[in-house]
C-alpha cells in the first residue's frame, strides 16, 4: 500500500537527515533535487515536498542558479545552535531535577557509569557510538519529559546542527567520552540532590565547554 503524502514526507526527511549525518552529503555542499533522489532513494515528487521544510529549518538554502546549499559551518552557527541549546536545555533541566523520578535518574546513571567502565577498561570496540547514543538520550530524556512536541522537535533540529558541528571532532572523540560522560554525572548528581540551581550550573558549563570546543575547532 502506497504511503500517503505526511508519511512520505516524513520518510524522505528521515532519509535527507540519515545520510547528512553519515556524511554522504557535507555541510556548505550544493545539490540539486535530483542528486537527493539518487542520494536518498525516494522519488521528486517527495523531495520537491521536503525541501520547504528543509529551508524552514535552516538545514538548506536555495541559492538561484546554483541549487541548494546545505547548512554551512561558520561561527554564526556554532554561536546561534548552541546558544538555542543552551536556552532549551536549561529549563528543562530544572525541571528534570524537580519531576523525574528515582528510578529514571538511576537509570541514567548506570548508562553513564557503564560507559565510563567500558573507557577506563580500554574497550574500542562499538565504544564511541554507545557512548553517543548515552549523550543523546540523557538529553532527549530532559527535554522530552516536558511533554511538549513543539519543543521536541525543535531541539532534535538544532541537534542535527550540532551534530553537523561536531563532525569534524570524531577523531578525538575517544579522548572526550570519560570527559563528557563525567560532565553528565556532575548534572545527574544535581538532579538527585533535587538541586535545580546546581543541574542548571552543571548543564551550563558542559554545552559551554562544547560550544568552546566547536568555536576553537572552526
Amino acid at each position: 500500500m502506497a504511503l500517503n503524502p505526511v508519511k512520505l514526507r516524513d520518510k524522505a526527511y528521515d532519509s535527507f537527515t540519515e545520510r547528512l549525518l553519515a556524511r554522504d552529503i557535507k555541510p556548505g555542499q550544493f545539490v540539486s533535487q535530483r542528486e537527493l533522489v539518487e542520494m536518498t532513494g525516494m522519488t521528486l515528487g517527495a523531495i520537491r515536498e521536503l525541501i520547504p521544510r528543509l529551508e524552514a529549518e535552516g538545514l538548506v538554502t536555495t541559492v538561484p542558479q546554483r541549487g541548494m546549499q546545505i547548512a554551512h559551518v561558520d561561527l554564526n552557527l556554532i554561536r546561534n545552535a548552541y546558544q538555542f541549546r543552551l536556552f532549551l536545555e536549561s529549563q528543562a533541566t530544572a525541571l528534570f531535577a524537580v519531576n523525574r523520578s528515582d528510578e529514571a535518574i538511576a537509570r541514567l546513571r548506570a548508562s553513564h557509569e557503564a560507559i565510563i567502565a567500558r573507557a577506563e577498561a580500554g574497550e574500542r570496540e562499538s565504544l564511541i557510538a554507545d557512548a553517543e547514543a548515552t549523550d543523546r538520550n540523557l538529553h532527549e530524556a530532559i527535554i522530552d519529559h516536558l511533554e511538549n512536541d513543539i519543543v521536541s522537535k525543535a531541539f532534535r533540529v538544532n541537534w542535527i546542527k550540532i551534530k553537523l558541528i561536531r563532525q569534524n571532532e570524531t577523531k578525538l572523540y575517544a579522548e572526550l567520552v570519560i570527559p563528557v560522560m563525567r560532565d553528565h554525572l556532575k548534572v545527574i548528581e544535581a538532579i538527585e540532590r533535587r538541586d535545580a540551581e546546581g543541574a542548571v550550573l552543571a548543564m551550563t558549563a558542559h554545552i559551554s565547554a562544547s560550544r568552546a570546543r566547536a568555536i576553537d575547532m572552526g
